[in-house]
């Protein structure tokens, strides 16, 4: 059997631990603490839900990229932050109860707008079936995101609840299994479509890059123009910047059984690390102080 024919079912598997070990991480009380700092969580929003879809539609005419390279960028630029961004917050300065917070206000958030960006994006790119057009989300599909990421995460914040000491053991190899998952599914993604990336690499990958750049630089130049504190402004670049690409790979592969859109977010999967590095070892430099 094909790598690829069995893909979407372990990636079912594989997202809802990553889900879960997001779970572990998180309390009612990191809803809560919105109201503590309303303007960075309206503005991390705004940014994540607004800003970042158009500045990524921007890049695919940009690059002009074909219609189903064009619909996997904007899921991945729906997708909300995960873990990996908590992760680079905590390397390099970030506030990471923003992040935490953040998260789980975006995995909520997602359910509602990842779709709708989603099928925004495939009418827009494939209105009538031509070049490589897949069939929009429907509400079935819909529910079934909505299970494979909700109902982990419920898991996860029930042993956080009844069971904190586990659930404090259990963070750190769920962080290092979300990130050995993303890189996995990156190299199973390019090895397995290695021809067609390396047709499709000279627009594809600087597309790609070029948008991880723009979620972060956006992240925190617009945090610090409009007033936050430097650690919260790094919280932010890292969750806008670091996208949820196992999300985006389980609605291409499993949900619209589409690998070409799939591929944006593959290469991100690698991508992300080294700009993610570079990116704050740049902005600890840029500010002098200590990560």
């Amino acid at each position: 059997m094909d790598i690829i024919e069995v893909l979407p079912d372990v990636l079912l598997i594989a997202l809802a631990l990553v889900m879960l070990g997001l779970g572990l991480e998180l309390s009612v009380q990191d809803f809560a603490r919105v109201t503590k700092h309303k303007g960075a969580v309206v503005l991390a929003l705004v940014l994540q839900i607004i800003l970042l879809p158009i500045a990524c539609l921007a890049i695919v005419y940009a690059f002009g990229l074909p219609a189903a390279f064009a619909v996997g960028m904007m899921i991945l630029a729906a997708s909300p932050g995960g873990v990996t961004a908590n992760l680079f917050s905590h390397l390099y300065g970030g506030k990471v109860a923003m992040n935490i917070s953040l998260t789980a206000i975006n995995t909520v958030l997602a359910i509602i707008t990842l779709p709708v960006i989603s099928n925004i994006a495939i009418a827009i790119f494939s209105p009538e079936g031509a070049d490589g057009a897949v069939v929009p989300l429907q509400f079935g599909k819909v529910a079934q995101v909505v299970a494979v990421v909700l109902v982990p995460v419920s898991i996860g914040m029930t042993f956080r609840r009844f069971a904190p000491a586990f659930a404090a053991r259990a963070q750190k190899p769920f962080k290092i299994f979300s990130a050995l998952v993303l890189a996995g599914f990156a190299l199973i993604a390019i090895v397995s479509e290695r021809a067609a990336l390396a047709e499709s690499f000279a627009i594809l990958g600087p597309a790609v890059i070029a948008f991880n750049l723009v979620s972060l630089l956006a992240g925190y130049f617009v945090s610090r123009a409009s007033g936050l504190d430097e650690g919260t402004s790094r919280a932010i670049s890292f969750e806008i910047g670091i996208h949820n690409s196992t999300l985006a790979l389980y609605i291409a592969l499993s949900v619209l059984a589409n690998f070409q859109i799939a591929l944006p977010a593959a290469l991100y999967s690698v991508s992300m690390y080294v700009t993610a590095v570079l990116f704050g070892i740049w902005v600890t430099r840029r500010s002098g102080t200590a990560a």
